[in-house]
Formats: structure tokens, C-alpha cells, sequence
């Protein structure tokens, strides 16, 4: 399955319009924003857990990234309330469940398959840095290969993001408008290597999940 898989173009996805789609776990549905395989993927996807609901144990060989943006996610290795940030490297492995529901938006098969950090960053870890009177920075996570962070950006700012190897930006909250698209809560978009991104936030501000310098080259399916 390509689902937004040509990444020389601009991609958008208003995530709270589209519909849930099953996956082949039971209580557990998706709403996907990019796609390169099928159940073995490149994927960027938000998923919903029901309350009571898991995935079978597994391993991720590619690596798995995720933000928790409702409710509370869970493994083995402990609860992952809302606002946290996890980064589980090529070969770990856990079994993910949440038993009073929450939603996740998680990037699958996007490492340096020699990758061995695991990243946490809960919500009481993250200290937001000021930039300038429109921004706030917290960084989460930065390598060779990307820089990750969350931005709380001020109402009716104009933002500027020169280009940086490809552009991703998640909405937590708020909003804001970019060319003629109007980004709200669970919008996504992504700005190829070789554009900026210039954007006009709504009245109510916005805090949003952004990734660069991840695509200066065109990504590949996995191989298995």
C-alpha cells in the first residue's frame, strides 16, 4: 500500500475528518498519514486503543516513534500518559496495550537501522526554551539523521521554517494556516527537501510536533 509515499511532494492529511479504519487487532483502529507496505511498513499513523485493548507482543526491527496525544499507552515497561514522547530503537521489542484507551500518533520504520537509544520524555521532563516572542521550543530528541521537537506557537504569529532536509508538522492544538490549507487538532503536514514552510497561527495559538532534516533523500519501503 502508498499512501502519501512520494516524497518529493507536499502532503496533507486532516486526520479528524478521515475515518477509523480496523487493524487486525481487535479495539485497535487507525487513521493513516503516510504509507510504504502494509502491515511491514514505512508508516506515519495515529492509532486508537479502546480501553482493554493490546497488541500481541512483537519487535520492531525498523524502530518505533510515538507521541501520546490521549489518555494513557502502556507496555511492560511502564504508562505513558498523554503529552509523552517515546523512541524505541531498531530490535526492541514490547507488548503495547492500554487499559483506559488512549491514542497515538507513531512512525514506524524510520531509523538508522544501527540505532540502539531509547528515548522517553514525559510531559513533567519538558522544559520549553523561549525563541523569540511567537515560540517555545522543547526539544525531544536530535541525531545525525533528524531533530524532533514540540513548538508552542503564539496566536496570529507568522512562523518561518527555512528549509531543512523535509518539513513535518503534527497538530496537538490550535491551529494555523499554511498556503491554502487550514491545519487544526490532528492535522499533518509534510513539506519536501528544498521548501520552506511559512505559516499564519490561528487566534488560538498553536502547539504542534515538528520533525526536519529526515528527508534529504527519498525514504525506501523496508525489506524484511
Amino acid at each position: 500500500m502508498d499512501l502519501n509515499a512520494d516524497f518529493s511532494a507536499r502532503a496533507v492529511v486532516h486526520a479528524a475528518d478521515i475515518p477509523w479504519v480496523a487493524s487486525p487487532m481487535k479495539g485497535v483502529d487507525r487513521r493513516m498519514l503516510d504509507r510504504m507496505g502494509d502491515e511491514v511498513a514505512r508508516a506515519t499513523t495515529i492509532v486508537r486503543y479502546a480501553p482493554g485493548s493490546a497488541f500481541s507482543p512483537h519487535v520492531h526491527t525498523g524502530g518505533e516513534e510515538y507521541l501520546v496525544l490521549e489518555g494513557t499507552f502502556q507496555d511492560e515497561h511502564g504508562d505513558f500518559p498523554a503529552g509523552t514522547y517515546v523512541r524505541n530503537p531498531p530490535q526492541s521489542s514490547h507488548t503495547p496495550r492500554s487499559d483506559d484507551g488512549a491514542v497515538i500518533m507513531v512512525k514506524l520504520w524510520q531509523f538508522d537501522l544501527d540505532d540502539r537509544t531509547a528515548v522517553v520524555v514525559r510531559p513533567d521532563d519538558m522544559t520549553p526554551k523561549k525563541v523569540d516572542h511567537d515560540v517555545r521550543i522543547t526539544e525531544l530528541h536530535r541525531d545525525k539523521n533528524e531533530v524532533v521537537k514540540i513548538e508552542d506557537w503564539a496566536a496570529n504569529a507568522v512562523i518561518s521554517i527555512p528549509d531543512q532536509g523535509g518539513i513535518e508538522v503534527f497538530v496537538i492544538d490550535g491551529g494555523f494556516t499554511e498556503g491554502r490549507d487550514t491545519f487544526k487538532t490532528h492535522s499533518w503536514l509534510r513539506v519536501p527537501n528544498g521548501q520552506p514552510l511559512s505559516a499564519i497561527v490561528g487566534p488560538n495559538g498553536a502547539r504542534v510536533w515538528t520533525k526536519t532534516g529526515h528527508l534529504w533523500t527519498a525514504p525506501t519501503p523496508p525489506v524484511t
